[in-house]
């Protein structure tokens, strides 16, 4: 089989430069992919950039599903295999994606974790952390840490490889939005015949934004698009775990408002939050004490983590809300 590596960026960066490099390491036959490259406007191909696999093609300053749709036009790859421009994979990548493609042509799609890299800042770990904890992603911690292999209905594009022929028949990603167009895209997948798997052994690394304004902001935009969602889609976001995050802001705000003037109200709310502490400060610990750092490491990720988690709850819960009231999202 061959593939077509699809990566939708803004202009070149150090990241860029990573991915692109490991991609050209990838044990796999340099004959069988190519490296397609989506920036706004055209890139010097100096470097790593002048390999005879790398093709640059300029689109103008559009959202990552719109360039993702472009590069899939020009990609002569059966399989298309889409990777943010922070993110570079493991060296067995694609052999071992290619390899689960081989086992049926039911799958039509194949997925694996995104693994914060040993290298990342303490700040962007404490950030990973995050993500990987289950009171922020519930079920879905496989995406960030390395679990057992299964089939899924939703994951994120930075880790996604898509039957070319699949891609075209269910029309690609065909949404301006950005984050969100992954979700979109899965639900047509999963309205054909096809099944989509995951596995721990297709492996990327995904440089985190840092703690706290890099991580914020971003969880700002996952919020704000997936309330919107929620409202206008309701068949993929109307789901009452996206709602939790509001409704712990709603319930912090109007219980400690309402404890200011009943003594048994505000027994009950401090009894909640102690307990919502707990929670959290449970989740992190387990989180932190798996981590391969040293001890003084370990005591600033306990912190980050900590506030971390509750920062994340309290901007997707404001967000959430704002995006079930906005009329449309910027993009559109």
């Amino acid at each position: 089989m061959t593939v077509s590596i699809i990566v939708a960026v803004k202009a070149y960066c150090k990241n860029l430069g990573q991915c692109v490099k490991k991609c050209l390491e990838l044990d796999f036959k340099t004959e069988d992919y190519e490296i397609i490259i989506l920036p706004d406007s055209n890139l010097s191909q100096e470097d790593i950039l002048s390999n005879s696999k790398v093709k640059i093609i300029p689109t103008g300053d559009i959202t990552p599903p719109k360039k993702r749709d472009i590069g899939a036009k020009e990609a002569e790859g059966e399989i298309l295999a889409f990777l943010d421009d922070d993110t570079y994979p493991d060296k067995n990548w694609l052999k071992e994606a290619i390899a689960i493609f081989k086992e049926s042509d039911k799958i039509g799609c194949v997925c694996g974790p995104a693994v914060t890299p040993d290298d990342d800042s303490i700040l962007q770990k404490g950030s990973g952390l995050v993500y990987s904890s289950f009171l922020i992603s519930g079920n879905h911690g496989f995406r960030y840490i390395p679990k057992e292999r299964r089939e899924v209905f939703d994951f994120p594009s930075c880790n996604f490889l898509i039957r070319k022929n699949l891609f075209n028949k269910v029309g690609g990603f065909d949404k301006p939005f950005w984050p969100g167009e992954d979700t979109f895209l899965c639900l047509k997948v999963l309205e054909t015949d096809k099944r989509m798997v995951y596995s721990p052994k297709v492996l990327v690394f995904h440089h985190r934004r840092k703690l706290f304004k890099g991580h914020l902001n971003q969880i700002k935009s996952y919020g704000l698009h997936r309330g919107y969602f929620a409202k206008r889609y309701p068949k993929t976001s109307l789901c009452v775990e996206y709602f939790i995050p509001s409704i712990f802001v709603l319930a912090l705000l109007v219980g400690g408002i309402l404890s200011l003037f009943s003594s048994s109200v505000e027994g009950f709310y401090s009894f909640s939050l102690i307990m919502y502490l707990i929670f959290i400060l449970t989740s992190s610990l387990l989180l932190v004490s798996a981590a391969k750092e040293s001890r003084a490491n370990r005591v600033k990720l306990l912190f980050l983590t900590v506030f971390g988690i509750f920062l994340t709850h309290f901007t997707y819960g404001i967000y959430f809300i704002k995006g079930l009231f906005a009329k449309r999202m910027p993009e559109e």
